[in-house]
């Protein structure tokens, strides 16, 4: 398809349906990539682009709130966070599952009214989902150094 091609196609769906620009697009949700695909619905590429981060960041904080079978490192951001960090981050991620259920719905039924909404009311979401999300993990880059009592008894005791 073409980069170009792509701003200028999309440029056409955003007028239609008021969506965010490109750039906004891009920056969020790296949806340049849909450039190296073809495709006859660009609206759908552009909602799945943005469906699989969120299903990614999603994934990601059910680690945190919920660490089975993950690896070690989420243990370290989970005791530097509190009970505040923990409490928002459980909000995200009730509002992120409510999205992926809009995202299977309307994947199983094409509706190009209901990808341009799902697209802007993803866009508007993330936007304070982010800035919570880097406040918490600007909490943890600061207290990487801190010091933790280590439980050097093993697993037996």
């Amino acid at each position: 398809m073409g980069i170009e091609k792509l701003k200028e196609d999309y440029e056409k769906l955003q007028k239609k349906h008021k969506l965010p620009s490109f750039k906004e697009l891009n920056e969020d949700f790296h949806i340049e990539k849909i450039a190296e695909s073809e495709t006859e619905i660009l609206i759908r590429e552009v909602r799945k682009f943005i469906g699989d981060k969120l299903a990614n960041y999603m994934r990601f904080i059910e680690n945190l709130l919920n660490p089975v079978n993950v690896p070690m490192f989420f243990f370290s951001f989970i005791k530097m966070m509190d009970a505040d960090d923990k409490k928002r981050l459980s909000e995200i991620y009730k509002e992120l599952m409510k999205f992926e259920i809009k995202f299977i719905e309307i994947d199983l039924d094409f509706n190009e009214e209901k990808e341009a909404k799902l697209i802007t009311d993803s866009c508007e979401f993330w936007k304070t989902a982010k800035k919570d999300m880097l406040k918490i993990i600007g909490k943890i880059n600061g207290r990487w150094d801190d010091k933790y009592e280590a439980n050097n008894k093993g697993y037996f005791g």
